[in-house]
């Protein structure tokens, strides 16, 4: 047994009915989720910001995000994204700005500060990444990326059952 980031790793168990739950494809998930964001954060605490703010800057397009767009892309609450976003605006990091066509619409554009910081946390990301890719062969890295679509098409699949369940009860 190895541990990394106070996780620790074990080799996967295939037989489902001898697995524990820490051998489950979700825990193998979700820690490593949170061990990204742990190195993330304290990479980006270095630069005076988080890593979803780092994610922000690095989703917003040139000709302005609309924050909507970037709450279902971060997977966020507009709530929570927009007092993110106040205290982007209030570092310097962002504007926003109503749409000239939709006054519903507030777009999200960066500013040259915020344009410095989305350069260092998409180095950042390139970086790690490449150092991964070094690490694994291409064989690998397809394998991984075709576990992670079927997981995302068996997430869609649950959530599509779960809401017929919801529909039909109420």
């Amino acid at each position: 047994m190895r541990t990394i980031f106070n996780l620790h790793l074990y080799a996967c168990v295939i037989n489902y009915e001898e697995m524990k739950l820490n051998e489950t494809i979700e825990f193998y998930v979700r820690t490593t989720s949170l061990a990204l964001s742990r190195m993330y954060n304290v990479i980006a605490n270095q630069y005076g910001i988080t890593q979803t703010i780092g994610y922000i800057l690095t989703y917003v397009e040139k000709e302005g995000t609309p924050s909507t767009k970037l709450a279902q892309q971060l997977g966020m609450k507009n709530s929570s994204l927009t007092r993110l976003l106040k205290k982007m605006e209030d570092d310097g990091c962002i504007t926003r700005i109503v749409d000239q066509y939709d006054k519903r619409i507030i777009r999200v554009f960066l500013t040259p500060k915020g344009v410095g910081k989305r350069k260092i946390a998409k180095k950042t990301v390139l970086e790690f990444n490449e150092k991964l890719m070094q690490k694994a062969s291409k064989k690998d890295l397809e394998s991984f990326f075709k576990v992670f679509d079927i997981i995302k098409e068996q997430v869609a699949e649950e959530i599509a059952e779960a809401a017929k369940k919801v529909t039909v009860n109420q």
